[in-house]
Parts: C-alpha cells; sequence; structure tokens
C-alpha cells in the first residue's frame, strides 16, 4: 500500500483541530503519518498536538511557522517537505472526516491524477454540539446539515458519479489528493498568495498544466466542515490577478514555493 501523509491546516482554532485529529485515529486505514501544518497558532494548540500525539496511532508532526499573517501557501508547503508519503491528503484543520476517508481516497488514487473531494456544510448548532463532543455524533445527516447528498457514501454512486474535469470550478482543498511528486513537480503552492483565496486554485492551474488530470470523487472520501464565520477577502483581488496570470501564461511553475524546503 502506498506511503500516504494526511495534512491538516489549522490556525488557533485547537478545538476543530482535536476533533479533526481524533477523527483521523478513527479511520479504517490508517494514514502512515498526520502533519498539522500551523500557520502560526499559540502555543496551546501545540500542547493539544502534544497530548494527542501520545495517544495516536500513527506518527503526528506539528510543523509550526511564525504568525505573519494569512501564509497558508508557506505553510502547506513546509509541511509537504516533512512528508514522508508517496501520496498527500489535504484537509482542513475544521474538517471531520468520516472513518472511511483514507481508504477512499486510497481507491481513487491514481498516477496523473489529482482528486478533489467534496463536503457536507455543518449550520452553527451541529458544529457546537460536534466540538463539545470531539467526534462526529449520531444522526450527523439529520437537522442542521446542508448539501446533504455530501453525506451519502456508496460505491456504486462513487463509481457512476465521480468525473474527470478540467475546470476550476469547484476547487477546495480542504479535501484535496495529490501525489508529491506531482507537487515537487510545479513546486507547489506560490508564496506570492497571502491572505485569503485563490491559492489552491492556482496550484491546480499548475498541476493540469503540467499534465495532471483532475478527478472529482463523489458519494466516497466524505467531510463534515464545521461551521465558522466567512475569511476575511481583503487579500482577493490581489489573487484574484495572481491566478489569472498563471492561467493567461499557462505556468507550471512559481519561483517562491515548495523548493525552498526540499
Amino acid at each position: 500500500m502506498m506511503q500516504l501523509s494526511l495534512v491538516i491546516t489549522t490556525y488557533n482554532w485547537k478545538e476543530a483541530l482535536e476533533a479533526s485529529l481524533r477523527s483521523s485515529f478513527q479511520q479504517t486505514v490508517l494514514p502512515s503519518e498526520v502533519i498539522v501544518a500551523d500557520d502560526g497558532s499559540r502555543s496551546d494548540t501545540g500542547d493539544l498536538v502534544a497530548q494527542l500525539a501520545a495517544v495516536s496511532p500513527v506518527p503526528i508532526i506539528h510543523s509550526w511557522q511564525e504568525d505573519k499573517g494569512f501564509r497558508l501557501a508557506r505553510s502547506r508547503n513546509r509541511a509537504i517537505a516533512k512528508a514522508r508519503g508517496e501520496y498527500i491528503i489535504l484537509v482542513d484543520g475544521d474538517i471531520v472526516m468520516e472513518r472511511h476517508f483514507i481508504e477512499d481516497h486510497l481507491k481513487f488514487a491514481r498516477p496523473g491524477f489529482f482528486i478533489q473531494g467534496t463536503r457536507v456544510l455543518l449550520s452553527r448548532e451541529l458544529s457546537v454540539q460536534v466540538l463539545a463532543n470531539k467526534a462526529m455524533i449520531p444522526a450527523f445527516c439529520g437537522k442542521g446539515v446542508e448539501n446533504r447528498k455530501n453525506c451519502v457514501r456508496s460505491r456504486v454512486l462513487a463509481n457512476l458519479f465521480s468525473f474527470t474535469s478540467g475546470s476550476l470550478t469547484g476547487i477546495k482543498t480542504c479535501n484535496f489528493a495529490f501525489h508529491k511528486q506531482d507537487a515537487i513537480e510545479v513546486n507547489g503552492f506560490n508564496e506570492e498568495f497571502v491572505g485569503w483565496g485563490r491559492e489552491d486554485s492556482e496550484f491546480t492551474v499548475r498541476l493540469i498544466n503540467n499534465g495532471i488530470r483532475r478527478r472529482n470523487m463523489k458519494f466516497h472520501g466524505l467531510a463534515y466542515h464545521l461551521y465558522h464565520p466567512m475569511n476575511d477577502r481583503t487579500r482577493l483581488h490581489s489573487n484574484d490577478e495572481i491566478l489569472n496570470r498563471t492561467i493567461a501564461r499557462k505556468l507550471t511553475w512559481c519561483p517562491k514555493g515548495l523548493d525552498q524546503y526540499l
């Protein structure tokens, strides 16, 4: 079986991170390791990671960087560089994974493809319950769940409705997987991106420009997204310009990326 590294991003929300990490412990197929890509959280997040590492069934690595604003691209690059796995799954620290999540991703992993998964959006009220429980709760896909079809896990439906695409629509790296070598060949995430938005789409554009195809995984790899307020989008216009430049020039490489840490 492929060595697989699960990368979980986080920033100053240790309660959500705990629920996410604990869901990784309950997987039917465990990752080879979990890397917490921490964009400068306070020391209490580090304390939590150390506490959970002591009871984790797999190694946990805390990849922390100094807090100098929203630098998700850099945080992810540093984590990817540390990864021992040949295959990498990215999730956000506000994602709680269904217990077949890793198993399902491995079923869909193919050379020459990256995987875009789906997510289930939870209401504020249901998210509070999940955080209190530190795990998924019974009747999880009842009241308080949006896009309920994404709660359904079915091998038959997955085979019928999963598809390949060259579109950028719906790119969300909160549930996303790729071969590490494919990321190395495009130099990972572009660290020109500072502030929320578009670093995931731009990374995807360079993968596609380099011949890696997108596969949308449906009805497998279920991911439950905890409610939180919308991120600050003041940098979105500048980030759109970087994305549009990559599209227009058909770029496959970013100068400031993953190679700094390899």
